[in-house]
C-alpha cells in the first residue's frame, strides 16, 4: 500500500481532538454532534493524526498519577480543566473512534466499528450487529419488540411458546412485523430499509401506522416515518456481511468506498476522477488494509495513506 507522510497535528489541532472526545463521551451526544465530529475529522488529514494521538494516549497514560500525566497533556496543547475530564475518560477505557456509542449505559447490544455479533435472544431468535451498531431489547408478556437506535440488523426469529407475543423491530421510521421471518432491516438517516430472506413481514411507518405494507421473501422496502416506498426485488447479496463480506457486482468505486468506509474508523474517501471506475467481487471485511491494497492490483488506482485514519483512493 502506498503511504505518504502523515501530516503533524499542531497544539490547536490536538485540542480540537480533546474537545471532541469529551463531547463524544457525553451521554447526551446528539446525532447532529456526531455528524459534526465526522465532517471535522474528513476536513484535513491533521485533524485525523490528532484524533489518533488521542487513541495512543489511552494506552500511554493508564496508570500514570495525575501529577506526572498533567503537565504532559500541558505540553500538547491541552488546557487543565479538559485535561483532568480527560483522564479520567482515558482511564476508564471510555469510547474512541468508531467505539463512542459503545458504552454500558447506552444500549443492550451494541457493536464497535467494523466489529460484528451474534445474539441468541431470550426467546431462541438469532440476532446478529453489523458494524457499528445498537440495539435495545424490550421482551415482556405482551410483545417481543427490539429497537434499532443505529445500523443494520439480521434477524432470525424462533417460533414463540406464546403466539400472542409477536415480534418486532422498531426504528426511528416506523415498525416491522415478522410473520415468521428471516430479515434485514438497515437503518440510514432519512429512511430505513428492510429486506425479507424468508416469509414475510409488515411495515407501518411512524406518522401513518395505517398505511400497511407486506413485503415477502426477495422483497425489499424503503420507508420513511410518513410513507413507505414500493415494494422492489431485494439485492440477494444484502446479508452477506453476516459471513464477514461484501459482495458487489459492477458497482461504482465511489458507492463501493463508501459502503467500506462504514467498517473503518476514520476517513475513506475516493478521488472524483476515479469514482466512476466499476468494481465487482466479494471482498472479505475482517482485512480491509489487505483489500484496499488489492484495489491497486485490479484498479488504475493508487491508495494514499496519510495515517491508520486517513486513507484516499486516487488515480
Amino acid at each position: 500500500m502506498n503511504s505518504a507522510q502523515g501530516a503533524a497535528p499542531d497544539k490547536s489541532h490536538l485540542q480540537a481532538a480533546v474537545q471532541w472526545y469529551l463531547i463524544l463521551n457525553d451521554s447526551d451526544v446528539e446525532s447532529t454532534q456526531l455528524q459534526a465530529w465526522q465532517q471535522w475529522l474528513a476536513a484535513r488529514p491533521e485533524h485525523a493524526s490528532a484524533w489518533s494521538r488521542i487513541e495512543k494516549l489511552q494506552q500511554q497514560l493508564h496508570g500514570v498519577p495525575l501529577d506526572v500525566a498533567l503537565p504532559v497533556l500541558s505540553k500538547m496543547g491541552v488546557q487543565r480543566r479538559h485535561g483532568l475530564k480527560l483522564l479520567m475518560l482515558l482511564a476508564a477505557g471510555a469510547a474512541t473512534f468508531g467505539g463512542y456509542r459503545q458504552s454500558p449505559y447506552s444500549a443492550d447490544f451494541a457493536t464497535r466499528t467494523g466489529q460484528r455479533r451474534q445474539v441468541v435472544l431470550a426467546d431462541g431468535s438469532q440476532l446478529n450487529l453489523n458494524t457499528d451498531t445498537q440495539v435495545d431489547i424490550d421482551f415482556n408478556t405482551n410483545q417481543r419488540l427490539i429497537r434499532l437506535r443505529h445500523g443494520e440488523i439480521f434477524i432470525s426469529t424462533a417460533l414463540d411458546r406464546a403466539p400472542s407475543r409477536p415480534l418486532s423491530v422498531e426504528t426511528p421510521h416506523g415498525s416491522i412485523l415478522a410473520l415468521g421471518t428471516r430479515f434485514n432491516v438497515r437503518l440510514h438517516q432519512d429512511f430505513t430499509l428492510v429486506s425479507v430472506q424468508t416469509h414475510a413481514v409488515e411495515v407501518r411507518p411512524q406518522h401513518a401506522p395505517q398505511q400497511v405494507s407486506r413485503v415477502e421473501a426477495g422483497q425489499t422496502l424503503s420507508f420513511a416515518a410518513n410513507q413507505a416506498a414500493a415494494v422492489r426485488p431485494a439485492d440477494p447479496d444484502i446479508n452477506h456481511w453476516t459471513r464477514g463480506q461484501l459482495v458487489v457486482i459492477e458497482w461504482r468505486l465511489a458507492d463501493f468506498i463508501h459502503e467500506l468506509a462504514r467498517y473503518r474508523p476514520g476517513y475513506l474517501g475516493c478521488a472524483p476522477e476515479v469514482a466512476d471506475l466499476r468494481i465487482s467481487g466479494a471482498f472479505l471485511l475482517d482485512d480491509t488494509d489487505a483489500l484496499l491494497a488489492n484495489l491497486q492490483v485490479s484498479l488504475p488506482v493508487k491508495v494514499r495513506t496519510f495515517s491508520r485514519y486517513w486513507v484516499r483512493i486516487e488515480a
